[in-house]
């Protein structure tokens, strides 16, 4: 096909990938880069790329968030199959050898905080242990004052 720049050479500039060129699409069909450029620009061939590029991104998209989604289902499932389990157990044994049971459930509850976005351990500060520190960090021990020196 050589001289002549056939519909196909969109479909091959496309499919080159990132590494793309108008170059390589002239050698590829046997015609100048001027050609190619010339076939591109009257084709629009950038606004036509542009737009192919937007609908796979958008599929890709769609396609990652139902994975996501599917993936959380499962973790669900999972987390209720362990919590029922952890209650038979709980249910069934004394205290003394229930406690698989008991840690069980406690793995459920925190895994269950995190996927509802919450944290699984104890975060926040009290405001007494943060007048604490704040009074360790700016009061300083009686005796201490003496070791400035004097304005004489």
């Amino acid at each position: 096909m050589s001289g002549r720049l056939s519909d196909s050479a969109f479909e091959f500039y496309v499919g080159l990938g990132p590494p793309r060129s108008y170059q390589a699409v002239a050698q590829k069909y046997g015609v100048t880069k001027r050609a190619v450029v010339k076939h591109a620009s009257r084709d629009k061939w950038s606004e036509r790329l542009e737009k192919i590029e937007e609908e796979a991104r958008a599929e890709s998209d769609k396609r990652l968030a139902t994975d996501m989604a599917e993936m959380h289902e499962r973790h669900k499932r999972m987390l209720r199959a362990v919590a029922s389990r952890a209650i038979a157990a709980i249910k069934e044994h004394p205290l003394s050898s229930g406690m698989e049971g008991v840690r069980a459930a406690e793995l459920v509850i925190k895994m269950e905080r995190l996927l509802a976005g919450e944290s699984s351990e104890r975060s926040t500060v009290s405001v007494e242990e943060v007048t604490r520190r704040e009074l360790d960090r700016w009061l300083v021990p009686a005796g201490a004052a003496d070791d400035e020196p004097d304005g004489d």
